[in-house]
């Protein structure tokens, strides 16, 4: 598949960027066209030796983190992001990965290929690590105040995901909130309960927050204001626990060994834990295939972001979405936004 990578997004620089595409087309049969300043990316390309391998468009402007999303994809229409883009809309490339503003990697999204069709807004996927095994939490930041019928769209696009990445036939769905019980929770979470139930969803109810890291669910349901909270902290805890352990482990002598003979087993918990083995978080719900990064992305969450980004556009994971999204049609038909409690979003 043909993957055009903003390059410019990053907050470690284009050189960086092209660092993760030269692993990722070592790695597979991915065609890759990179975006950005000519200035910076070629001599990047021509230090890293796969000039011959790759696709490069140059742009002039760069859309920073403290951009408005809006304002930067209407006043900035030769940014990498902006252009990656276009190149969808054009067919030029199968899929988008950006490290940049996801704000704007949204709008811009949303302008050039627009929604899915019946998808009322889109959301962000980000894969989270379990006891058992990977858990799709959906929305991670994209849609601060929701109603139920997007927590339910948000359930069939992670389901959805959860197949073609994990090939999880019926993935299990959970409603985050702050009981088991279907009467916990907001007027929101209530009425998305109900909304769940009777749908053709693999639906186990709500789950708690410390369900999220046990495994026992695949896919995790929240608005995206909920959703960021749950991602920044799972991040900071990671990076704290692993500080915490270095510190520790360097007080002693005693403890310096036991981290000689047990270093293998701190190896595999830190890439158990680390966000660049998931690449990045799939955007869904709009008409094509994109994959926001985490602006600090190294080469190597680079390079899995791309592979993420060739899987879903090789497997068609927006077919699967609205399929799953048609089969579930009568439901959201026979719902009425005025059942909705008073309160809900």
């Amino acid at each position: 598949m043909r993957i055009a990578l903003d390059a410019m997004g990053s907050d470690r620089g284009p050189a960086e960027m092209v660092a993760g595409a030269a692993l990722a087309v070592r790695a597979a049969e991915v065609h890759i066209t990179l975006v950005g300043s000519k200035e910076q990316v070629l001599p990047a390309l021509e230090k890293e030796g796969i000039s011959h391998l790759v696709d490069f468009v140059p742009t002039s402007q760069v859309v920073t983190m403290s951009d408005s999303p809006i304002d930067a994809v209407r006043k900035k229409k030769d940014s990498s992001v902006v252009v990656a883009f276009e190149l969808l809309k054009k067919g030029v490339v199968d899929a988008v990965v950006s490290p940049g503003n996801s704000g704007a990697v949204m709008a811009a999204a949303i302008k050039y290929l627009g929604r899915l069709k019946d998808i009322s807004r889109p959301g962000i996927a980000s894969v989270f690590p379990t006891l058992k095994g990977p858990v799709v939490v959906m929305d991670v930041g994209a849609n601060v105040d929701c109603r139920p019928k997007h927590l339910f769209q948000f359930g069939i696009m992670a389901s959805a995901f959860s197949r073609i990445m994990f090939g999880i036939e019926k993935p299990r769905v959970g409603l985050l909130s702050i009981g088991e019980e279907g009467g916990k929770g907001n007027a929101l979470v209530k009425s998305s309960h109900a909304l769940f139930q009777s749908s053709g969803l693999n639906y186990i109810g709500n789950v708690e927050g410390r369900d999220t890291f046990l495994g026992d669910v695949d896919v995790i349901v929240c608005d995206g204001f909920v959703g960021n909270v749950c991602l920044k902290l799972s991040e900071g805890l990671a990076e704290a626990i692993l500080s915490m352990l270095k510190e520790e482990i360097g007080k002693t002598l005693k403890a310096r060994m036991g981290y000689f003979l047990a270093r293998q087993a701190f190896s595999n918990f830190k890439k158990r834990v680390d966000y660049a083995e998931y690449g990045g978080a799939p955007l869904l719900g709009f008409n094509g295939t994109g994959v926001i990064c985490h602006g600090r992305s190294n080469m190597l969450a680079i390079k899995n972001a791309l592979l993420v980004a060739d899987e879903l556009a090789r497997n068609q994971v927006n077919a699967h979405i609205l399929t799953m999204l048609e089969n579930n049609m009568p439901v959201l038909a026979d719902f009425e936004e005025s059942d909705v409690p008073a309160g809900a979003a």
